[in-house]
């Protein structure tokens, strides 16, 4: 899979996503990913890459023209004649991401970032790149360069061979819509603190039975607005209909 990511700081880019798990999968070439420097492709013989905006207003826009050009590079690059590759633009406007988008955005080949600075992007390079916006949550950051390596980081763990073990990253948070179970390691006892007993029984059924439960008893304590579209078989319903009660927040199923 191929990430380009068009931004004004390359190497913010590389230093944060050469190491640990994505650094792996790109030295093995499972992934690339290149930072393309908008600045590059300014016309402005000083460099510039924004400009004030019209109307007026504090603080500066970044201009169509570079974007649009370093755009263009990055699909001569790629190649495939006829089909668009999808461009993300990191802003809070957009769609919040989360884990089902990032298991569509997985099935991609090439995917296109454009980070913004300043007080945003001219509205036309946006159109004219037909942006998808994506924000990765209710705040303000100083540039899309840190929303994009989330995201990419995100999105590479559901590339088939990133990972040591293909499952692994269906049994973490988010598997299902439930937020992931308590994790225990050595020593069994820790400060008077105890691994539960059933995760030393040996018994798979009973310990997968366990471990369900406490996701969903997590969930529902932590990210209930999650349990709305959670994969639930009929007992698992039932239990958590019996927390609900317990807890005076039954709703039907």
């Amino acid at each position: 899979m191929n990430f380009y990511v068009m931004t004004l700081f390359p190497d913010m880019i590389m230093d944060g996503l050469k190491t640990s798990i994505t650094g792996r999968a790109i030295d093995k070439g499972i992934l690339k990913v290149e930072a393309v420097n908008i600045r590059d492709y300014t016309n402005e013989k000083h460099g510039h890459v924004d400009d004030y905006p019209y109307g007026g207003g504090a603080g500066m826009v970044m201009q169509a023209q570079p974007i649009c050009d370093c755009y263009d590079a990055v699909v001569k690059k790629i190649g495939d004649e006829g089909k668009k590759p999808r461009v993300i633009y990191l802003t809070p406007q957009g769609k919040v991401f989360n884990q089902s988008m990032a298991k569509e955005y997985a099935k991609e080949e090439n995917i296109i970032f454009l980070c913004g600075h300043y007080e945003g992007v001219d509205e036309r390079a946006l159109e004219l790149l037909d942006t998808e916006n994506v924000s990765i949550g209710d705040y303000v950051l100083t540039g899309g360069e840190l929303p994009a390596m989330i995201m990419i980081d995100c999105i590479s763990r559901l590339v088939p061979g990133v990972l040591g073990k293909d499952e692994s990253a269906d049994i973490e948070s988010f598997h299902d819509n439930l937020l992931e179970y308590p994790q225990y390691t050595r020593p069994v006892e820790y400060k008077g603190l105890e691994v539960p007993p059933i995760l030393l029984s040996g018994h798979h059924a009973n310990v997968e039975k366990w471990r369900r439960e406490k996701s969903i008893e997590r969930t529902l304590r932590v990210r209930p607005d999650l349990l709305e579209n959670a994969v639930l078989s009929e007992k698992e319903k039932k239990y958590l209909r019996s927390l609900e009660e317990a807890a005076g927040t039954s709703d039907n199923l």
